[in-house]
C-alpha cells in the first residue's frame, strides 16, 4: 500500500544508492574546477532515483556532510572535502538563481526542472562552520494523481471524495511537516479537476506552488511584491472561484478569510500544522475565530502522519512484554534488518489517520461553547471518529509497524489514557 507524502518509497535501495554514491564522488577529483557542479549532480540525481524527500549539506569540522531522508528518517550518505563545502553551496545556489556571494544571509529558491523532470526547492542558511543547504524534492510528476493512490484507510478515503462534492465548506488537512498534507491536497485537486472537467473554478494560493495540476489555476505568494498569503486570498475570491486551495493556515487573518470563504460558496481546502484533528479546532478558537464559524463552516478535519512499515521478510515477533513499549497491544513484532530492506528494518510507510466530522453527534455544541481539545474528541470518539492510536495499535497488532516506530511517530506524551 502506498501512502501520502514520500511514503510510497522504499528503504530497501536506499543503503545501495547511498554506497553506489559515495563511490562515485570518491572517483571526483576534488582539485577539478568541475568538482562542485559533478558532486552536487551525482548527489541530486540518486537523490531522485532513492526518493528521498530532502538532502541536508551540513557544513561541519570534517567537512560537508550529505545526508537524505527516506521515510522520514535521515541517513548519512557521504562527507564532501571541507575546503570545497562553499563551491558545493555556491553551486546550489546559481541552480537556484541565488545570490552566491551572499553567505551571511539565509535563502530560498527553487531549481526549475524541464517537463516531466522532478523539481527542487532549496534553502541555504548560515551557521558557524558555513552555509547549511537544505533541498527538498518534490515527488515524481505522475506520483499519487488521485486519492486511490494515497493509501488512505477506505472509509476515509470514500468520506473525503464525498466531501470533494459539497459545494462550500472547508476540509482542513493536518499534521507535522512530512506527514503528507501537501500530497494528499494535491491528490484533491487532481481529483476535483478530473472529476468536473473544467465545469468549476479550481484556484489555489500557495507558498510554495509544489506540483502543477492541469485544470487548476495556481498562484504563488510573492512577499517582497506585497502578494501575501491574506493579500492573495483576497484578491482570489474576486476571481470567481468554486474550488479554492489555500496552502496553509499560519494565521487568524488568513484563518478568517478561509472559513469566510467557505461559508460564501466555496469548497476550501487547507493545511493545518496540529497533533490531532481535534487540536486543529482548538487552535482556531485559540486564533480567535468565531465559533458560528468553526461550527458552520468546517466540513472536516483530516489528521495525518506517517509510520514506517516493518520488512516483511526479516521482522520477527517481539520476544517479550517490554518491546510493546507500553502500548495496549497482545502482540507485536519488531524489526531485524535484511538485504532486502536495506538492514532497517523497515520497507515504505503507512498513513495513521483520524477524520473529524463536526457535523456529527454533539461536536457542533461543544464548539459553539468553545470546549477544550479533550472534551472535542472525546466527543469525536463518541461519533465513530477512529482515533490516530486507535489505528496504531491497529497497526502493531497486525505486524505492520513496530511499537517504536509507533513511539517515534507519536511521541509518548500524547498516548490517551
Amino acid at each position: 500500500m502506498t501512502t501520502a507524502g514520500k511514503a510510497g518509497s522504499s528503504t530497501a535501495s536506499s543503503p545501495v544508492a547511498a554506497a553506489a554514491l559515495a563511490e562515485r564522488l570518491g572517483k571526483l577529483d576534488p582539485t577539478s574546477p568541475r568538482y562542485a557542479t559533478d558532486a552536487v549532480e551525482l548527489v541530486l540525481s540518486h537523490a531522485s532515483q532513492a526518493l528521498a524527500s530532502d538532502v541536508h549539506f551540513h557544513p561541519g569540522q570534517v567537512g560537508l556532510e550529505v545526508r537524505w531522508r527516506l521515510d522520514g528518517v535521515l541517513h548519512p550518505v557521504a562527507i564532501l572535502p571541507a575546503k570545497l563545502a562553499p563551491n558545493v553551496v555556491a553551486r546550489l545556489k546559481v541552480l537556484a538563481e541565488l545570490l552566491s556571494y551572499r553567505t551571511d544571509v539565509p535563502q530560498e529558491g527553487r531549481i526549475r526542472a524541464a517537463p516531466g523532470e522532478v523539481e527542487m526547492r532549496i534553502s541555504t542558511f548560515p551557521t558557524l562552520h558555513g552555509e547549511r543547504a537544505v533541498v527538498r524534492v518534490f515527488a515524481t510528476p505522475g506520483s499519487f494523481l488521485r486519492l486511490e493512490d494515497l493509501g488512505l484507510p477506505g472509509e476515509i478515503r470514500e468520506a473525503l471524495s464525498g466531501l470533494l462534492d459539497e459545494t462550500s465548506g472547508a476540509v482542513v488537512l493536518s499534521g507535522p511537516a512530512g506527514s503528507g498534507k501537501t500530497t494528499t491536497i494535491y491528490a484533491c485537486l487532481r481529483e476535483l479537476a478530473a472529476r468536473t472537467k473544467g465545469e468549476r473554478s479550481l484556484a489555489t494560493i500557495e507558498d510554495p506552488i509544489e506540483s502543477a495540476v492541469p485544470g487548476v489555476s495556481q498562484a504563488q505568494v510573492n512577499p517582497t511584491a506585497g502578494l501575501t498569503l491574506e493579500t492573495g486570498l483576497k484578491s482570489l475570491l474576486r476571481q470567481d472561484p468554486e474550488v479554492l486551495a489555500i496552502g496553509e493556515i499560519r494565521d487568524r487573518a488568513t484563518a478568517e478569510l478561509a472559513f469566510q470563504a467557505a461559508l460564501t460558496g466555496h469548497l476550501t481546502l487547507t493545511t493545518f500544522h496540529a497533533g490531532s484533528a481535534g487540536e486543529v479546532v482548538g487552535r482556531l478558537l485559540d486564533m480567535g475565530l468565531e465559533p458560528y464559524a468553526i461550527r458552520s463552516g468546517l466540513l472536516a478535519v483530516l489528521s495525518l502522519r506517517l509510520a514506517r512499515r516493518l520488512c516483511p521478510i526479516c521482522s520477527v515477533p517481539a520476544g517479550a512484554r517490554e518491546q510493546h513499549l507500553g502500548l495496549p497491544v497482545n502482540q507485536a513484532h519488531v524489526p531485524v534488518g535484511c538485504d532486502s530492506c536495506g538492514r532497517t528494518g523497515y520497507q515504505g510507510r503507512i498513513i495513521l489517520a483520524e477524520l473529524l466530522l463536526p457535523r456529527l453527534g454533539a461536536i457542533g455544541p461543544a464548539i459553539l461553547a468553545k470546549a477544550d481539545v479533550h472534551e472535542i474528541e472525546r466527543l469525536a470518539r463518541e461519533a465513530g471518529m477512529v482515533t490516530r492510536w486507535q489505528r496504531a495499535y491497529e497497526a502493531v497488532e497486525s505486524g505492520a509497524t513496530s511499537p517504536a516506530e509507533i513511539r517515534r511517530v507519536l511521541g509518548v506524551s500524547t498516548q490517551p489514557a
